[in-house]
C-alpha cells in the first residue's frame, strides 16, 4: 500500500469514529433525563446507524427499564429490515425480564413477538403469545397489542374479527388520548373495506386516518402504510393520478427509512398500477423491486405477493407460460401456515387464466377451483354484514353528533326564554296587581301556544328522522345490491329500495307540509311517479298522468296506498310497453260519499285470461294483502291495456 493510500485509509477510519460518536451523544444519553431519543417520538432520525447505537449501547443501561425500553425499539423497529435479527433481539429480552420477573416488560415483548410471529406466517404462535400479553401490560400498550390481534385474524380470512379488533383499538385511543392508536384504527378499517371491495368507503376511512397521522407530524412506519392504503384505494377506483401521488409519498418514506416491508408493499401497488396502464416494462421492474425488499427482510407473505404482481404482469404481457412458472413458485411459497386466504384467491385466480390461456383446461379448472374456495373465506356475509354495519353506525354517529348539538342549543334557548318569562311575570305582578287574572290568562294561553308550537316542531323533527332511516335503509339495500350478480335477487333488492323510498317520500311530504296529520295525494303520485320513471329509465317513453283534484289522506291510510300505486306503476313499466314501447299511465283517486276509489290504469298490451303472471309474484301478494288491510275490493280489466280500481271504506278523521 502506498503512502497516499494509506492516508486516505486513516482519514476514514477517523470519519467513522468520529460520525459513530457524533450518532452516540445524539441518540443515548444515559445521564440526561431522558437517556436516549425513541425513534419517532424524540426523533425521525431513523437512520442504519440509530439501531447499530441502540445494538452497541443498551447492555450499558444501569436502569432495567431504559435497557428493556431501548432492547424492545431494537427488537421492533429491527423487524423492518430483517425478521430473524429482529427475533433474536425479542428472545433477548423475553429471557431478560423473565431472569428479573419484570411481568410489565415481559408483556411488552410478547407484543413485540407476536408482531414478528405474524410476519413470519406462524399465526397461531402469534395470537397465543399476544393473549399471554393482555393481562401483564398497561392499557397505554392494549392499542398495539389488538392491531396485531387484528392482524392476526385479517390474515385468517375472519374480516368481520379484524374490524372488532380495530373498533376497540379506537375506542381505547379516544379514552386514553392516544392519536396513533386512533388513526391506526381507521387505516386498519380502510384497508379492510379494501378487501371487500369497498373502495368508496375504505377512502374515507384512511384519509381519516391519514389527518390523524399528519396531526402528530411524524413520518412513522404506520403513516407510511397508511398511505399505501390510501393508494390502494384510489387505484381500485381507477383514479391513478391520485394512486401514483399517494404511493410515491410512500415509497420516499420507506425508501429514507429503510421500512423494506412498506417497500415491498408500496411496489407492488406501483406494478398494479403500471399494468392497468400497460406500462408493463415499469410494472416489471416495480415488481422486482418488491421481491427483492421482501427478500432482504425474509418475509414470505411479501416474497408470495411479489411473486404474485410478476406473475399478473406476465399474464396481462401474453407470458402465460413465465406466468405459471411464477404463479406457481408464489403458490409454493403459501405454506399451510399462510393463512391468507384473500391473496391466495388472486393466486388461483391468475393461474386459471395462464393456464386456460394456453389451453390447460384441467389445470386452469383445478386452479378455479381453489379460487372459489379461498375466495368464498374471505366474501363471507358475516364480513360483508360487519362492514355494512360499521358504515351504517359510523353514518347514524355522525348524524346523531348533529342532533344532540341541536338539541342542546334548544334547550339552552328554552332556559333563556323560561328565565326571561319569569321575570317578565314577576314584574308584571308587582305592577300591575289589579290585571292578575289577565296576565294569568295571557301566560297560560302563550304557554299553550308554545307548547303547541314545540309539539309540531317535534313531529316534523320525528317525520325527519323517520325519513331519513328510511333513506339509509334505501342506501343499504343499494350497497347490497352492488354486492349482488344474481338478476332476480338484485331485481328483488331493487323492487324493495323502491318500496322503502315510496313511504319515505311520504315522511318527506309530512314534515316539509303545514298539515302534519295529513297528505297532499295529488303531489305525492307525482313525485312518486317521476322517482319510479327515473329509475326504470323510461322518462322519455312514458307519460304518468295524475288525474284527479288536490286531495289529502290520514297518513295510515296514505302509506299503503303509496305501497300499491308503487307496484302497479312498477308492473305497468315492467310488463306493459315491451320493447321500448311508449305510452300512458293514468292514476286518480275520488271521494264518493264515505268510499275512496283509486284508478291506476295503462294503454299497453294488456293480458290474456289464461296468461301465467311474469315476475316472482311477490308484488301482486302484496297488493291483495294490503288492499284487504284498508278493507277494499279490486277489480282488474285487461281489455283494452290494463286497468285496476280499487274501492274502500273512508272515515273521515273527526
Amino acid at each position: 500500500m502506498n503512502c497516499f493510500s494509506l492516508y486516505k485509509a486513516i482519514l476514514l477510519c477517523l470519519f467513522i469514529i468520529l460520525n459513530c460518536n457524533t450518532s452516540f451523544s445524539q441518540i443515548v444519553d444515559f445521564d440526561s433525563e431522558k437517556p436516549y431519543k425513541k425513534v419517532f417520538e424524540a426523533t425521525d432520525n431513523f437512520g442504519a446507524s440509530y439501531l447499530e447505537v441502540l445494538e452497541n449501547n443498551y447492555t450499558s443501561a444501569t436502569v432495567d427499564s431504559v435497557k428493556f425500553s431501548m432492547l424492545n425499539d431494537l427488537a421492533y423497529y429491527t423487524h423492518t429490515r430483517n425478521l430473524f435479527k429482529a427475533m433474536h433481539f425479542t428472545k433477548e429480552g423475553l429471557k431478560e425480564t423473565r431472569r428479573k420477573k419484570n411481568l410489565l416488560w415481559e408483556g411488552r415483548f410478547q407484543i413485540t413477538q407476536g408482531a414478528l410471529f405474524l410476519r413470519m406466517e406462524k399465526l397461531d404462535s402469534a395470537e397465543i403469545v399476544l393473549n399471554e400479553a393482555l393481562t401483564k401490560v398497561h392499557k397505554k400498550d392494549l392499542p398495539l397489542l389488538k392491531t396485531q390481534l387484528g392482524y392476526v385474524y385479517e390474515r385468517r380470512g375472519l374480516l368481520e374479527k379484524a374490524a372488532d379488533y380495530a373498533l376497540e383499538t379506537k375506542a381505547i385511543g379516544e379514552e386514553i388520548g392516544d392519536k396513533w392508536a386512533m388513526a391506526t384504527a381507521y387505516s386498519d378499517l380502510s384497508n379492510l373495506f379494501w378487501k371487500q371491495s369497498k373502495s368508496e368507503i375504505g377512502l374515507e376511512y384512511g384519509l381519516k386516518s391519514l389527518a390523524i397521522f399528519e396531526e402528530r407530524g411524524l413520518n412513522d412506519l404506520d403513516y407510511d402504510f397508511t398511505l399505501y392504503v390510501v393508494g390502494n384505494n384510489y387505484l381500485s377506483l381507477k383514479k391513478y393520478d391520485k394512486a401514483l401521488h399517494y404511493l410515491n409519498h410512500s415509497i420516499a418514506i420507506g425508501e429514507r427509512y429503510g421500512f423494506y416491508n412498506n417497500l415491498s408493499d408500496g411496489y407492488i401497488l406501483l406494478a398494479e398500477l403500471h399494468s392497468n396502464l400497460n406500462e408493463f416494462d415499469e410494472a416489471l421492474k416495480a415488481a422486482m423491486n418488491a421481491l427483492k425488499y421482501a427478500e432482504l427482510l425474509h418475509n414470505n407473505f411479501l416474497v408470495m405477493r411479489s411473486w404474485m404482481a410478476i406473475g399478473k404482469i406476465q399474464n396481462l404481457n401474453g407470458d402465460f407460460v413465465l406466468a405459471i412458472e411464477s404463479l406457481e413458485n408464489c403458490i409454493k411459497i403459501a405454506t399451510s401456515d399462510f393463512g391468507d386466504a384473500y391473496f391466495l384467491s388472486k393466486a388461483y385466480n391468475e393461474l386459471g387464466k395462464a393456464n386456460a390461456a394456453i389451453f390447460q383446461y384441467e389445470e386452469a379448472y383445478k386452479a378455479f377451483e381453489k379460487y372459489d374456495t379461498f375466495k368464498s373465506a374471505v366474501f363471507t356475509a358475516e364480513a360483508d354484514h360487519r362492514t355494512s354495519q360499521l358504515r351504517t353506525e359510523y353514518e347514524v354517529t355522525q348524524k346523531n353528533d348533529t342532533i344532540e348539538n341541536q338539541e342542546s342549543q334548544l334547550k339552552r334557548q328554552r332556559s333563556q326564554q323560561l328565565f326571561i318569562t319569569i321575570i317578565a311575570a314577576l314584574l308584571l305582578l308587582l305592577l300591575i296587581l289589579g290585571y292578575i287574572a289577565f296576565s294569568n290568562n295571557r301566560k297560560r294561553n302563550k304557554l299553550l301556544l308554545k307548547q303547541n308550537e314545540e309539539k309540531a316542531f317535534l313531529l316534523k323533527e320525528i317525520h325527519h328522522r323517520v325519513k331519513n332511516n328510511l333513506e339509509i335503509i334505501s342506501s343499504l339495500l343499494s350497497l347490497q345490491s352492488a354486492q349482488i350478480e344474481d338478476q332476480n335477487v338484485l331485481n328483488a333488492m331493487e323492487e324493495s329500495q323502491h318500496r322503502v323510498q315510496s313511504m319515505s317520500m311520504i315522511h318527506q311530504k309530512l314534515y316539509m307540509g303545514e298539515n302534519l296529520a295529513a297528505i297532499e295525494m295529488k303531489g305525492y303520485f307525482g313525485n312518486l311517479a317521476d322517482y319510479i320513471l327515473n329509475a326504470f329509465g323510461a322518462e322519455d317513453k312514458i307519460k304518468v298522468d295524475v288525474a284527479m283534484e288536490n286531495f289529502e289522506l290520514d297518513v295510515d291510510i296514505a302509506i299503503p296506498i303509496g305501497l300499491i300505486v308503487n307496484e302497479l306503476i312498477t308492473n305497468s313499466l315492467k310488463y306493459a310497453f315491451p320493447n321500448n314501447k311508449t305510452g300512458c299511465i293514468s292514476v286518480s283517486l275520488e271521494e264518493k260519499g264515505t268510499i275512496l276509489q283509486l284508478n291506476v290504469t295503462d294503454n299497453g298490451i294488456g293480458m290474456s285470461d289464461n296468461c301465467k303472471p311474469n315476475g316472482t309474484g311477490f308484488g301482486s301478494q302484496l297488493i291483495q294483502l294490503l288492499t284487504k288491510q284498508l278493507d277494499g275490493k279490486m277489480v282488474l280489466n285487461t281489455k283494452k291495456g290494463t286497468s285496476v280500481s280499487i274501492k274502500f271504506q273512508y272515515k273521515k278523521a273527526a
